[in-house]
């Protein structure tokens, strides 16, 4: 067997272990307390009680100043720590038989994932090490600036804000067709409790995705607009949900779907299918 197969058949063992499932089981609780902090902190905005960062760094900002708080903020690293690492492992390894779809595409989430819960360790080991700060908002306007005054600037801009657009259309079409129901297993789909939690992940993957796609928007405004200061990440499209009409009721709506996929995480994490 050549060192390629060899490597690949490490891989493979590693990602069907049950010691990285009991880990992606940890994982998965810790990301979906963050979406819980996320929705909690965005309820507050909706009802005029805070005006903090409501995103990722705001999330564990806000779990870091309660008791035990930095306890609780160095599991959410440990977890996101070992997501990466699953992911990385699928990227390495050949996927599974019953997976449909182009191999290239599979990998290409599994690379987007890792990235997504990298960014939320990185905030966390942020928080831990003192250097978690920062204005809200200001770091995608900076990077965005930056961005916009390389030639074909704008034209990237727009691209992260149309590939954003299309994480909204993957995340609402996950949830409304149901595809969000082959993360759990049979039991976890079967009985009154399993509609419950596919009831969740419906609400919680179009929620997440209608709020990313006003980031998106946002990115592709700033490019049409050459003004990197209407980038913004979550926060900013919260906030920007906030005054249009009805504002408060239709971000206290987003808030309740981002904890409703807090919620279906959890529940993924106890009947974990993959």
């Amino acid at each position: 067997m050549s060192v390629k197969g060899e490597v690949e058949q490490a891989g493979r063992r590693a990602d069907r272990s049950d010691l990285l499932d009991a880990g992606i089981r940890f994982g998965l609780v810790a990301y979906g307390l963050v979406h819980l902090v996320i929705a909690w902190l965005a309820l507050q905005l909706a009802l005029g009680q805070r005006q903090d960062r409501i995103d990722r760094r705001g999330a564990v900002h806000q779990l870091a100043e309660q008791p035990f708080g930095k306890a609780a903020v160095a599991l959410v690293a440990a977890g996101m720590a070992v997501l990466v690492l699953w992911r990385v492992l699928e990227l390495a390894v050949e996927h599974r038989e019953e997976e449909t779809g182009p191999r290239w595409w599979h990998r290409a989430v599994a690379a987007a994932k890792a990235v997504a819960y990298g960014a939320i360790g990185t905030s966390a080991f942020g928080v831990l090490l003192g250097s978690g700060g920062g204005a809200s908002g200001r770091s995608e306007e900076g990077w965005s600036g930056r961005i916009m005054a390389w030639p074909g600037g704008p034209w990237l801009v727009a691209a992260v804000g149309a590939a954003l657009l299309g994480y909204t259309v993957g995340m609402c079409w996950r949830g409304l067709t149901g595809r969000h129901r082959e993360h759990l297993t049979a039991e976890g789909r079967s009985g009154d409790a399993g509609t419950l939690y596919v009831a969740l992940g419906t609400v919680g993957y179009v929620a997440k995705g209608l709020a990313f796609g006003i980031v998106g928007g946002l990115f592709i405004w700033a490019a049409a607009t050459h003004d990197p200061a209407r980038a913004g990440g979550l926060d900013q499209a919260l906030g920007r949900l906030l005054h249009e009409p009805a504002g408060p009721w239709l971000l206290g709506g987003v808030a309740l779907g981002l904890a409703c996929y807090g919620l279906f995480q959890v529940v993924r994490a106890r009947h974990l299918a993959r």
